[in-house]
């Protein structure tokens, strides 16, 4: 199919003056990046929206140009860019996830004491799209100089771990290809058949617990939100430092673990989930 003969949008004609045909190819490239799909090839692309191969490849080297969407030098493929991702956060502030999170992730943070999160998968990382800090004046949150649209490594982060654990086995296989399991604290898992293993246990108990694998001194608890199909969207998080809570993993565990699963499944209610068993 070339760019001629391609399906107008439903509703539109060719009299309709105030319709972009060019805006709208621009938008579909950009539509063709989803979660399981995040780096994509020219041919891709082109079967995608429905256009040949140099037509899609105009568009895609001014989307380029524009940061709307980045090339991997090795591999050719195409990913979204800086651009296409402040839209996205630009969206975040209205998304009915975050609206509904609010309180209570500020409820679970007043409770705990600690700083609570909130992030959504994009390839290889975490973005964090909700922060809360207690209101308690002796909080034992402390500043992890992160803030909403920061980015992590998915693979040592606990919400990152939850967000691998709940992808099917292609999606994490084709993720963990692009990431480099550097060290980045001292007990960062960096053995490929190990975190695998992780992720297994994390779906098995629907709670990730990262002991210093991010950074020295940092431990978090990590718990997934679905949504009304039973789709992870997101993971939640509760971050406590060593030098504030110097207790076990297992004390920490039995202290944070059960408000913060039960304000994951609340969260989760209100968006419409409701468990089969």
């Amino acid at each position: 199919m070339t760019d001629v003969d391609s399906p107008r949008p439903r509703g539109r004609t060719a009299a309709d003056s105030s319709f972009s045909v060019s805006l709208e190819r621009g938008l579909r490239i950009l539509s063709a990046f989803t979660g399981n799909r995040s780096m994509l090839g020219i041919a891709d692309l082109a079967r995608a929206v429905g256009l040949n191969k140099s037509t899609t490849h105009r568009y895609v080297a001014t989307l380029t140009k524009l940061e709307y969407i980045q090339q991997d030098p090795e591999t050719r493929k195409y990913f979204l860019g800086p651009r296409a991702v402040d839209l996205g956060f630009a969206a975040i502030d209205s998304m009915e996830l975050t609206n509904v999170a609010c309180p209570l992730l500020q409820a679970l943070a007043d409770e705990t004491g600690y700083t609570v999160s909130m992030g959504l998968s994009d390839g290889p990382d975490v973005v964090y799209v909700d922060r809360r800090r207690s209101v308690r004046r002796n909080s034992l949150a402390m500043d992890l100089n992160l803030h909403v649209g920061s980015r992590l490594p998915a693979y040592c982060t606990s919400m990152g771990k939850v967000l691998l654990a709940y992808k099917d086995a292609a999606a994490v296989r084709q993720i963990l290809d692009h990431t480099d399991l550097a060290r980045r604290g001292p007990k960062t898992i960096t053995n490929r058949e190990q975190l695998t293993a992780a992720l297994a246990r994390v779906r098995q108990s629907g709670v990730a617990v990262n002991d210093e694998e991010l950074a020295p001194g940092l431990r978090s608890f990590a718990a997934p939100v679905h949504d009304r199909s039973g789709e992870v969207i997101a993971a939640i998080n509760v971050a406590i430092y060593l030098t504030v809570a110097s207790a076990t993993v297992e004390a920490l565990t039995g202290r944070i673990e059960p408000p913060l699963r039960r304000t994951a499944a609340e969260i989760s209610k209100r968006l419409g989930y409701r468990p089969t068993s």
